[in-house]
């Protein structure tokens, strides 16, 4: 009888091989989705983003890649009025017209206690769990750098099922969490405003540095 582990790895590495052979590279049509024509924007239209779109959008980013699959991005989507009512005294003053129009505001925010779900999420080493149990520091390091990994893969999501995003990082970190997390592990690290832009609020794109400036070879 076949290993079902084993079975499950063959499979896996026939259809990683079978999409490389296929050497696809992403058109121009997603490249200008995700990047070269892509906006943080600041207005919003009336217009609500439907609770299939919000699933949508993590079914997708939840596949990024993380250390050990750990997957410590958690999300509260901040939509009813009450809700808002609650979010924006946490917000610095110029940020909370931007939320407020929003039809929907994503808390981004990381599990510390992420290492609960390893034996779940990293078969291949069921103890992974043990290095972060007794260790704060190394759990802090991981679900913040990974969360945040997570949370980039969140916002090309967005891009990638429709809907324009506004990340926000201007908010008190230590209100939101007593707001919304009180008595949690978890940590909040951004904000992401979510919707359909109005397009007349943007301005001009700011620069980037270029290749020569950023990266080098050894």
């Amino acid at each position: 009888m076949t290993d079902p582990v084993i079975a499950a790895d063959d499979a896996a590495r026939t259809a990683a091989k079978a999409l490389q052979d296929r050497a696809l590279t992403a058109d121009e049509a997603t490249l200008q989705l995700l990047f070269h024509q892509a906006r943080t924007h600041y207005g919003w239209q009336d217009r609500d983003v439907s609770d299939d779109s919000l699933r949508a959008l993590y079914e997708i980013a939840k596949m990024g890649p993380t250390s050990m699959n750990q997957q410590p991005m958690r999300v509260l989507f901040i939509r009813s009025e009450d809700a808002k009512d609650r979010l924006e005294p946490c917000l610095f003053e110029g940020n909370r017209p931007k939320m407020r129009t929003a039809p929907v505001t994503a808390i981004v925010a990381y599990d510390l206690n992420f290492w609960e779900e390893l034996p779940k999420l990293f078969p291949p080493n069921p103890e992974a769990s043990d290095i972060f149990r007794n260790n704060a520091t190394a759990a802090q390091v991981n679900a913040f750098r990974n969360g945040t990994l997570q949370g980039a893969y969140f916002m090309l999501a967005a891009r990638a099922v429709g809907l324009d995003v506004g990340a926000m990082s201007g908010f008190d970190n230590a209100k939101v969490d007593e707001e919304f997390f009180h008595g949690t592990s978890i940590k909040s690290n951004f904000l992401v405003n979510l919707g359909y832009a109005d397009t007349s609020k943007i301005f001009r794109r700011l620069p980037r540095l270029g290749y020569e400036s950023v990266c080098e070879t050894l």
